[in-house]
């Protein structure tokens, strides 16, 4: 068995700690209340052709399964086995073209459920395990298809049952299951320094081949290789952006050449067993900053770490973007792209004619992981086992006349992944070169080899 395929089997998720989280969910919700969660359904590309299958981030959480057409039903107080998994049989006629299912027997032995059904069985059997039951927990409104077929259980059991015995209540699912996500399990913290571990060497792979002349494609086929050579796919679609295109915050194009004296920014992380990475670095092509270049990168690696040390546990999740806008507004105004001071630049809200994002969001399951920002009306405080990204950036437009043309089409953006822990943080991503001196040392070393 290769090296990659065994160390993501000691890292995996363990059957048992995907039956604690079963039972927490149960335990919150009540033994009045059923859950049901669906499968991601297996989406199409173009006219036959499907995307790679990526499970649904809360249907992982509960079930480790990866397959489509299945529905997971959780029943508290059911005596005869509160987890139910309806799933794919075993067809050799499919599987001669996509492989085995896993099937209800392997769901029970392997995957830890109380019981599986067919999926074809679903609509005779799950109507009964509802039935008698006051509240219903799902995620209504994301599948359509689900959906509907949810409401026909529903009028399936008015029809047959008099309407009694039909749950009076829907209630959405993310108000609990999310909060539990945002939490991570030592498992998870080890599966996402994995992540970060191979994101970094992806990122530190790309800066060897980002070179003049190149083209930002060549940049991501390198990104793409090292991720999946080590066992993960891209958790997003990577920003591969030379020169001015980094000031295009969603970059997608691709195709421009790198330029001699213009910057690279590369927005792109890896996910391993579902968790993922994201990490963003910005260097200069031809391995030296420019003295303007510096100059912003430096203010933004400042508004960086200003930002890292406000991710403490006890801290509000506010607090890094507070840190971080104080810092840029203060280096904007003495770099003189904004008048006056930090003070009225953050108060009329003008830093963001060149930060006009947020300083980080959660990260796990979900790239941009799930989990409220704000309790009670206040910024949420962070608390150990939760992780974030730490993202400050300046982009000068190339078309902004208010500033001189030499800051003009500059982007840049330092992004790492940050777990709080009991005593203050750990950066997960942090293999990956920050410093400008250590970048540009790294890039000399490209140019001799």
């Amino acid at each position: 068995m290769p090296d990659n395929v065994s160390a993501l089997a000691v890292l995996a998720i363990t059957p048992d700690e995907f039956a604690r989280r079963r039972r927490q969910l149960m335990q919150m919700a009540g033994e009045d209340a059923v859950l049901l969660v669906a499968a991601a359904p297996e989406r199409m590309r173009n006219a036959d052709a499907a995307w790679p299958y990526r499970q649904d981030s809360d249907f992982h959480y509960l079930a480790g399964f990866a397959e489509a057409d299945a529905v997971l039903a959780l029943l508290p107080g059911r005596k005869h086995g509160e987890v139910v998994l309806f799933c794919r049989e075993h067809d050799p006629a499919r599987a001669r073209w996509h492989g085995p299912s896993i099937g209800t027997e392997r769901a029970v032995t392997d995957y830890g459920m109380d019981d599986a059904f067919p999926i074809d069985d679903i609509d005779d059997i799950l109507p009964g395990m509802i039935e008698g039951r006051g509240r219903v927990y799902c995620h209504f409104g994301r599948e359509p298809e689900f959906d509907a077929q949810l409401l026909g259980w529903m009028r399936r059991l008015r029809q047959l049952r008099g309407g009694g015995v039909v749950p009076k209540e829907f209630v959405a699912l993310g108000h609990l299951l999310h909060d539990l996500r945002l939490y991570k399990s030592r498992a998870e913290l080890k599966l996402m320094r994995a992540s970060a571990a191979i994101a970094v060497d992806a990122h530190v792979a790309a800066m060897q081949v980002a070179t003049p002349g190149r083209l930002e494609y060549e940049v991501e086929a390198e990104l793409l290789r090292v991720m999946r050579s080590r066992g993960a796919v891209p958790a997003f679609a990577p920003i591969i952006a030379g020169g001015a295109n980094a000031c295009v915050m969603h970059y997608q194009s691709h195709r421009a050449p790198l330029r001699e004296g213009e910057l690279l920014l590369i927005d792109a992380g890896a996910e391993l067993d579902c968790y993922a990475s994201d990490i963003t670095r910005t260097f200069p092509v031809n391995g030296r900053y420019s003295r303007e270049q510096r100059a912003l990168y430096e203010v933004v690696l400042a508004a960086q770490l200003a930002a890292i040390d406000e991710v403490q546990p006890g801290r509000p999740f506010g607090a890094a973007h507070a840190a971080a806008v104080r810092v840029l507004a203060e280096g904007l105004c003495e770099l003189g792209l904004l008048k006056g001071d930090a003070d009225t630049a953050i108060a009329d809200g003008s830093y963001q004619r060149y930060f006009p994002a947020k300083t980080g969001h959660w990260l796990g399951l979900d790239v941009h992981d799930v989990g409220d920002y704000r309790v009670g009306g206040e910024s949420r405080l962070l608390e150990p086992d939760m992780v974030l990204t730490v993202e400050p950036g300046l982009y000068v437009p190339l078309d902004d006349r208010s500033v001189a043309e030499r800051w003009r089409g500059i982007g840049i953006r330092i992004e790492d992944d940050v777990a709080v822990t009991r005593d203050g943080n750990e950066v997960l991503s942090a293999g990956v070169p920050r410093e400008p001196d250590v970048i540009e040392a790294l890039l000399a070393g490209r140019s001799a080899a």
